[in-house]
């Protein structure tokens, strides 16, 4: 295409389409050499190695070069009249015929340059776009499975247990168990994003379990509002319900739990848990590989648009979080 122009252009300001179009093959069959010689060559040997007095001093070899055989093969091939475009003849050598060549090679270079870093740049982009989305999957997928076998093998403690009391509950907590390893290896395996009715189920049947190992707890869940329709990254409340139970519990005969479930604004799912504690065993709110991995979880999922709270009024320990809400 930049080769049509220049023939028409050129051929139509001085009206000689014939010498037009033989001297644009000639310029042509340096261009084309001298652009890919600095692109791959001169710039990576120089340019990126920060040597630019190097690379200077080849570029302008590189010009002189292109002058030699611009200047003989149009004399040779054309005219010996080198430069007719200067509406007077020039001799080789001649200061602005050297000047004018130049500039004119350097005007291409330029120009081949920047279409080659600007679809270089892009394309760097792009690849820096999918390697940090790859990256972000391996981190979220690594964090989610690190949950789960933390998850696991309390529940599985909880189930030693029971059996070293050849408790009548265990046949219950092993099909409990069945429901929750069937939600976390199959229905949240490839998933981003689960519904909320899924995971409050799966939570309840978590609250099952424990309830077989607490002699006097109480657990009210309430949803106040209609999430039929809602999504949630899988498994992002269970640490929050997983440590009211383990810290809320030690040295409690009474533990109380009240989880609530509610969508504010219309924009924001809104997830409090309160549990009470005896006063000598103060939760440890920042400890906990599942916790720590939730958090790690939210910041990834939600970057800064997202809200978690920890207090602690009179005895009891209280979570709030708020995140963005899907729907359907």
């Amino acid at each position: 295409m930049y080769f049509i122009l220049n023939t028409f252009r050129w051929g139509a300001y001085f009206n000689d389409y014939e010498y037009s179009f033989k001297s644009n093959i000639i310029e042509f069959a340096l261009h084309i050499p001298v652009v890919y010689f600095n692109l791959f060559f001169l710039v990576p040997k120089y340019v990126l190695k920060s040597k630019y007095l190097k690379y200077g001093i080849a570029l302008l070899l590189s010009l002189f070069v292109i002058y030699l055989l611009k200047t003989s093969l149009t004399y040779f091939l054309i005219s010996e009249n080198i430069w007719p475009e200067a509406n007077r003849e020039y001799k080789p050598f001649d200061i602005n015929h050297i000047v004018a060549v130049c500039i004119g090679e350097l005007y291409v270079i330029s120009m081949a340059s920047s279409v080659y870093f600007t679809l270089t740049w892009l394309k760097e982009r792009e690849r820096n776009r999918a390697l940090t989305e790859s990256q972000y999957k391996i981190k979220l997928k690594y964090l989610k499975t690190q949950i789960q076998p933390h998850f696991f093998f309390n529940t599985l403690n909880n189930l030693y247990s029971l059996s070293l009391a050849s408790s009548e509950k265990v046949p219950i907590v092993i099909l409990k168990l069945s429901k929750l390893m069937e939600y976390v290896l199959y229905d949240i395996k490839e998933t981003k994003f689960v519904s909320l009715i899924k995971e409050i189920d799966y939570i309840q049947n978590y609250i099952e379990i424990e309830k077989l190992r607490f002699e006097n707890i109480d657990v009210k869940f309430n949803i106040n509002s209609n999430v039929d329709s809602v999504k949630i990254p899988p498994l992002l409340f269970i640490s929050f319900i997983e440590n009211a139970f383990k810290h809320g519990g030690i040295n409690n005969k009474n533990l109380r739990i009240k989880i609530n479930i509610n969508i504010e604004d219309n924009s924001m799912l809104n997830f409090e848990i309160i549990n009470n504690f005896v006063s000598s065993q103060k939760p440890k709110s920042n400890k906990g590989i599942g916790l720590q991995n939730t958090i790690s979880r939210l910041k990834l999922l939600f970057k800064d648009n997202f809200i978690l709270k920890q207090n602690i009024k009179f005895d009891y320990f209280i979570i709030i979080l708020k995140i963005p809400i899907y729907e359907d």
